[in-house]
């Protein structure tokens, strides 16, 4: 009898043992592979099926600058009202996801373990391709959403205000920070996609806390940020070319960075280094376990 065996609680029925072997969190293999498996079929879907998802999930990104400005306008001045503001921030990523629209940082991850599971030109081609077709949907989807909320009257004058403070507020940081605090965002979001598979029942918590503290750590985000700057422009207080080289460039590459060089990359070391088995292969060792 090996010693795995003799460690065993004793008297457990065979349903029992079968019950105690499901309800074992699923390892890291399982989660790359569950992950991989979702950026695959995202890979294959049609340009156009990309592009109308992403739009539609810039177009939602939009509730995040409206609930936080409509929070702001309601709140009084003080450090206080962002602790409160910043649940705001959450909207724009709760209906995104739970919609499965097309959000581009979470392809920072998804999309890309299928390159490192697989590390082909062809591959790289597919990424390339749904970065580029979901990346200028959520743009053109933000700029729209942005485009509306300032030019149809549809909020008061203190919320428009709140929504320029939030611009102004992401305009705040130079270059650097933009670059320094996507790199952080980057990485809460893949961390955000890691945890879902393995906790699907409390996927609205785990969007939650994960966005509610990017919010509090005023951390730049590609998407949610260009509805907040574009904002701005509209409104004639920022210029195109400030929205794109001190914010839109230096944050693409903060969340890239993040989210698929060092979130994605140490995740797939992680599970290759597990027991030099490619991680379809470890989850297929996995199941055989638990049957």
């Amino acid at each position: 009898m090996s010693d795995a065996q003799n460690e065993k609680t004793p008297g457990l029925s065979p349903d029992e043992e079968q019950e105690v072997s499901h309800n074992q969190p699923p390892r890291a293999a399982v989660l790359h592979e569950i992950i991989r498996a979702q950026g695959d079929h995202e890979l294959e879907r049609t340009l156009a099926a990309l592009w109308w998802s992403a739009l539609a999930a810039g177009l939602t990104m939009g509730l995040s600058l409206m609930a936080m400005g409509l929070f702001y306008a309601r709140l009084p001045e003080g450090d206080s009202a962002q602790v409160i503001a910043s649940l705001g921030y959450s909207a724009g990523f709760l209906a995104v996801i739970l919609a499965r629209q097309q959000l581009f940082t979470e392809n920072t991850l998804t999309a890309v373990l299928p390159l490192m599971t697989t590390p082909t030109l062809t591959n790289l081609g597919r990424l390339l391709r749904l970065w580029t077709v979901v990346l200028l949907g959520n743009l053109a989807g933000t700029l729209l959403v942005a485009w509306v909320m300032l030019e149809l009257p549809i909020f008061d004058s203190k919320t428009d205000v709140a929504f320029l403070d939030v611009g102004h507020k992401v305009m705040e940081n130079g270059i650097g920070q933009m670059f320094a605090k996507g790199i952080v965002s980057g990485w809460m979001i893949a961390t955000m996609v890691w945890m879902i598979p393995s906790m699907e029942h409390a996927k609205i918590w785990i969007i939650l806390m994960i966005t509610y503290l990017m919010a509090l750590g005023d951390f730049t985000h590609i998407v949610v940020g260009s509805v907040e700057v574009s904002y701005l422009v509209w409104a004639g207080e920022q210029s195109w070319s400030a929205f794109w080289l001190d914010f839109a460039l230096p944050t693409l590459a903060g969340n890239i960075i993040g989210g698929s060089f060092i979130f994605a990359l140490i995740s797939h070391a992680q599970v290759r280094s597990d027991s030099g088995k490619p991680p379809s292969k470890l989850l297929k060792h996995d199941k055989q376990a638990r049957n």
